[in-house]
């Protein structure tokens, strides 16, 4: 979560900086600045994949634990090696779309919603409806490609299986209805999590912002109150 809140304003003062205009002229002012908010974030869910291998263990130990019978982390590490990083390519078709999602649904919120000209000005109760927004969006785009790459994460170390046989699989067995299984139970559980972080995230991002600008504390948290 700190690396993809933390990140997305980055690489979306980067795109800013170097193709705002290209945006504008592709899709529209209000439009543009939405995608590049959104692309911005999915740039950044795609650099999330370098952090597999931790998301590997946790559902390994979770899902299989008899695979880290005798073994401890560092033996695991090193004996997989880059096995760590099977699914990566799952993982990644999942986090671009759920990234672009997330902040772009946000974005969309802020945008059409609550018609604000400068996203970093939203209250945090905008904020906070604008974070529902992008959290429902997120999870409900990446859902099917999560599924997969949990499938495939869960496998034992010994017994890996690929993405497409899993896929092939669900279709023919499950149906494609088994692509969205959980996503009720993963929106009212995982959701509120997600909305709670990002809410902050977008608050407290940009007050810190101006505070270092030189504003005050109470005045970077209240961005409202100058209007």
């Amino acid at each position: 979560r700190m690396y993809k809140f933390g990140g997305q304003p980055v690489a979306r003062d980067l795109l800013d900086r170097h193709y705002g205009q290209s945006f504008t002229r592709a899709f529209g002012e209000r439009n543009g600045k939405a995608m590049m908010h959104a692309t911005a974030g999915s740039l950044i869910g795609i650099g999330e994949v370098a952090l597999l291998p931790l998301d590997v263990l946790k559902i390994k130990r979770q899902t299989n634990p008899e695979a880290f019978r005798g073994r401890g982390l560092f033996r695991i590490v090193a004996d997989e090696g880059m096995a760590l990083y099977r699914g990566a390519g799952w993982t990644v078709l999942r986090n671009a779309p759920g990234s672009f999602a997330l902040f772009g649904g946000s974005a969309f919120v802020k945008e059409f919603v609550f018609k604000l000209e400068d996203y970093n000005k939203a209250t945090f109760m905008q904020n906070f409806f604008a974070s529902i927004g992008g959290a429902v969006a997120s999870l409900t785009v990446s859902a099917p490609m999560d599924v997969i790459k949990t499938r495939i994460q869960a496998r034992s170390f010994d017994s890996p299986e690929s993405g497409m046989t899993i896929l092939r699989r669900m279709v023919q067995q499950e149906g494609m209805g088994s692509f969205f299984k959980g996503l009720t139970p993963k929106i009212l559980v995982v959701g509120p999590k997600l909305v709670f972080g990002f809410t902050l995230a977008q608050w407290f991002i940009p007050a810190f912002d101006r505070v270092l600008k030189g504003g005050s504390l109470v005045e970077a948290a209240s961005p409202a109150a100058k209007q």
